[in-house]
């Protein structure tokens, strides 16, 4: 299925949308060391770039019209900044706010899909009328906002269209939810949110998969059946000691034993243990990326993710690297960075994707990613919703 895929980042959702399998013809992405790091893996022929198309520029620029008709899917990541909690929150009047493009990408090559994703603080009060305004428009991305027009204005306009059942033009089903990457295998507790439409005369059904890992499946695997612990060889007098608070969980959980069907959330541990051991200033030839900056320090509310938890959510920071968001923190306390490829790996890129610029340049590049797990859990679903609804409108029979 032909797609485009528009503020690509360092590639996570394009990798995520080819995996679940999705033909991109175009990768868009303004930012040079961005465009440097899927170039650089398109050279190396990694993955499914060998046939992108990259394109270094501004997506406001963008002619989308030449894919109408030839792309049926539009996928990306609008940039986060407007509404991140970490940013100035600016909203609808940054000039980094680029979602009026995303919705004429839509409007202009009317696919059959779309899948965007962006950061929780879109959902905060300050931000939900907007937000509605958001979802609405690519419900019914023909209906255009006219010349002076305020974005208010525009709102009630599309208000009145959908509460009167208008029918003329193209209309899309749109669903979002806010999943924590945690639940799905990524070594993470990163929330994100992802916005799904389908054309609605395609008559396709789809809603976001189920979880497949969860915290309560991570405490017994710990503190229960102690498998964590026996998996990683780690002895029984250097484990971490149970907060005598979580003494009722255990038996709480030993009961429902035979019930957890989901996987434990994994852990940096899980994620990181492989690899080689280096000290600050040296590098691994075998793993890209995997090298010490010095530095770190732990300060009030910023101490770094624990070896046998989740990390903490990934940021990358207005002016440079955030430090306790990107940050190991060691059970004696002392802290140090994460290396480039560790990081890598908390998004779950493949360890072969090399990453472009200086240490804090690809630091924001996975910053500001999607981690690769998640979004193709909800790609899959979404491209075998699509493919169901193509067979079923061909008349061709579905096993």
């Amino acid at each position: 299925m032909k797609s485009i895929e528009l503020f690509a980042g360092a590639g996570g959702l394009a990798i995520a949308t080819a995996n679940a399998g999705f033909d991109h013809q175009a990768v868009l992405e303004w930012n040079k060391n961005a465009c440097a790091t899927i170039c650089r893996n398109k050279a190396a022929g990694l993955l499914h770039t060998r046939d992108w198309e990259v394109v270094l520029g501004d997506v406001s620029k963008y002619d989308f019209k030449q894919h109408t008709g030839r792309v049926e899917f539009v996928s990306g990541g609008p940039p986060c900044q407007p509404f991140s909690v970490g940013g100035n929150h600016r909203g609808v009047d940054d000039p980094r706010n680029m979602f009026p493009h995303a919705i004429r990408a839509i409007r202009e090559i009317q696919p059959k899909a779309f899948l965007f994703e962006n950061v929780k603080g879109l959902l905060r009060k300050s931000f939900a009328n907007y937000y509605a305004y958001i979802i609405q428009q690519l419900t019914y991305p023909d209906i255009l906002r006219k010349k002076n027009e305020e974005w208010e204005e525009h709102h009630s306009r599309l208000q009145k269209a959908i509460t009167s059942g208008r029918r003329r033009g193209t209309r899309y089903n749109v669903v979002f939810q806010l999943l924590n990457s945690a639940d799905y295998g990524v070594p993470q507790r990163r929330e994100r949110v992802l916005i799904v439409g389908i054309r609605a005369d395609l008559g396709v059904k789809f809603s976001f998969p189920t979880p497949t890992h969860d915290a309560d499946s991570l405490f017994i695997d710990q503190w229960v059946t102690g498998e964590y612990w026996e998996r990683h060889k780690v002895v029984k007098k250097k484990r971490p000691q149970m907060p005598t608070r979580l003494h009722p969980k255990v038996d709480r959980l030993s009961a429902l034993l035979p019930s957890i069907r989901h996987q434990p959330w994994r852990t940096v541990r899980d994620t990181i243990s492989d690899l080689p051991r280096i000290a600050p200033g040296q590098t691994c030839e075998q793993f890209p990326n995997h090298f010490l900056n010095p530095g770190a320090r732990a300060y009030a509310g910023h101490n770094g993710s624990p070896m046998d938890e989740p990390a903490k959510t990934l940021k990358a920071g207005d002016h440079g690297v955030p430090g306790g968001e990107n940050m190991l923190r060691r059970a004696d306390g002392s802290v140090r960075y994460f290396s480039v490829r560790e990081c890598a790996r908390l998004q779950t890129f493949p360890d072969e994707w090399v990453l472009e610029g200086s240490w804090t340049e690809s630091m924001r590049q996975l910053g500001n990613a999607v981690p690769v797990r998640m979004a193709t859990a909800v790609a899959t679903e979404l491209y075998c919703a699509v493919k169901r609804g193509d067979k079923a409108k061909s008349g061709i029979g579905i096993s």
